[in-house]
């Protein structure tokens, strides 16, 4: 009796006869032998048919397989280092075979195709080798950076995607119709974060956050998931200490649980396994102090234009990748100008155009992974903040009523996980990092 497995599970089955389910990811060969690479969701075998091993009906069947068909083989597993496949070093040879249900003409095959063409096929392009492997990836990210926040004392509280306020900038807010009254899709969790510390101390948030940013970069999308700590009683450089455990404790998942997928993507695992805490820590002003100094010192006036920074300004990819580029693992940049960040953010003492915010800026060219900042705690602060902007005082009101019942220093950040998938995978474009990605001109399928 064959036992019903896994392809994962393979190499504890040598020897034996097994069952498995799954797709007909290639299929190839000549004559009586034939050669069909299954697929399964958990891996990928090599499937050998011979003739003279099989019914003439059972080995027809396979010479006649498509490309995604779905099936059922029952077959001995031998080990054979040869043999292709994730994890590989197995076979399985067919005895029976069962269709579940012969493909159509797939219309992706192993020519290249054009991204639009791939990105409007994206519901049959997740099942290719590359897709597989981003995307398991992908689930491991967050599984790690979630288990850890569990092991560490904070705890999940979930918070609206429909919000009556903006959380970040007012322009890029998604506006829609709540029965009569305007609403807004979610930009960040955080503002009901900080109302959840004073009932837990330390909380995290995570779900799917919209912004209405008419860009086409490939490090935007219009959807995208973001997970997000805020701790009581928290200081900047606490929360740069957290951050560098935490991203340091999910590489370090990663290349444990994902090599096969990271040599499917060809990644350097020597830029990954750099990642470890302490990171890098400069101020903003020796930021743009640096990239002045290079924008001095380079001939290339491509160069100057995109590097060239006045203090006060934010940073764009060009700026994050040129500071990012000075560091062999994360460097985090810290004390922005106020003007440039969001409203809530803590001044510095003594330097109110400055605020106590960071950002990390990954290596490789994947700029700003996280953003975070000390919160503003004191009550007449934030009212003259909230004034002095000119924002709805309405719509906030029971965002400063948490500064009237106990209100404590508090600090937390976003980290997106489609730009952390990014620069894990080493991928050049946001595109891939997520099922089905929402960008300016796409929301299909």
């Amino acid at each position: 009796m064959a036992t019903q497995i896994t392809i994962n599970q393979i190499a504890d089955y040598d020897g034996q006869e097994v069952e498995l389910r799954g797709w007909v990811y290639h299929r190839t060969g000549k004559g009586r032998l034939q050669f069909v690479q299954m697929r399964d969701g958990t891996g990928i075998v090599q499937c050998v048919a011979f003739k003279k091993e099989m019914t003439e009906d059972d080995f027809a069947l396979v010479k006649s397989l498509t490309q995604e068909s779905s099936v059922i083989i029952t077959g001995s597993v031998r080990a054979d280092e040869r043999a292709p496949g994730i994890p590989g070093g197995y076979e399985v040879g067919i005895q029976n075979i069962e269709l579940v249900q012969m493909a159509e003409e797939y219309p992706i095959t192993p020519k290249e195709h054009g991204t639009e063409f791939l990105m409007d096929n994206r519901h049959l392009w997740v099942r290719s080798r590359r897709q597989w492997a981003i995307l398991r990836i992908r689930a491991t990210i967050i599984s790690a950076l979630r288990n850890w926040l569990d092991d560490n004392g904070y705890l999940l509280v979930d918070t609206p995607i429909i919000t009556p306020a903006a959380g970040e900038e007012t322009t890029t807010l998604f506006e829609i119709d709540y029965f009569g009254q305007p609403a807004f899709l979610a930009q960040t969790g955080q503002l009901y974060n900080e109302a959840n510390i004073g009932s837990f101390g330390k909380v995290y948030c995570f779900g799917p956050t919209f912004r209405a940013e008419k860009s086409k970069t490939r490090r935007h999308l219009m959807e995208f998931w973001m997970l997000e700590p805020e701790m009581a009683f928290f200081s900047l450089e606490d929360l740069m200490d957290m951050e560098e455990q935490l991203i340091s404790a999910v590489v370090a998942r990663v290349l444990e649980k994902r090599k096969p997928e990271l040599d499917i993507l060809e990644r350097d695992l020597s830029q990954l396994e750099s990642i470890t805490a302490p990171f890098y820590r400069i101020t903003y002003d020796e930021a743009v102090e640096r990239l002045q100094k290079l924008v001095a010192e380079t001939d290339d006036p491509e160069q100057k234009e995109l590097l060239n920074i006045e203090w006060g300004e934010d940073f764009g990819s060009p700026h994050e990748t040129a500071i990012a580029a000075m560091f062999d693992k994360p460097v985090f940049v810290y004390h922005y100008p106020t003007a440039v960040k969001a409203f809530y953010m803590q001044p510095v003492d003594g330097r109110p155009e400055v605020c106590r915010s960071v950002d990390l800026l990954a290596p490789e060219g994947y700029g700003e992974i996280t953003g975070g900042s000390e919160r503003i705690y004191d009550k007449d602060l934030l009212e003259e903040r909230v004034r002095t902007i000119g924002l709805p005082r309405e719509a906030y009101a029971w965002y400063l009523d948490l500064r009237r019942f106990g209100s404590v220093p508090h600090a937390g950040f976003g980290i997106g996980i489609e730009r952390t998938v990014a620069w894990i995978c080493g991928l050049p474009h946001i595109r891939e990092t997520i099922p089905y990605a929402r960008m300016l001109n796409r929301m299909y399928p």
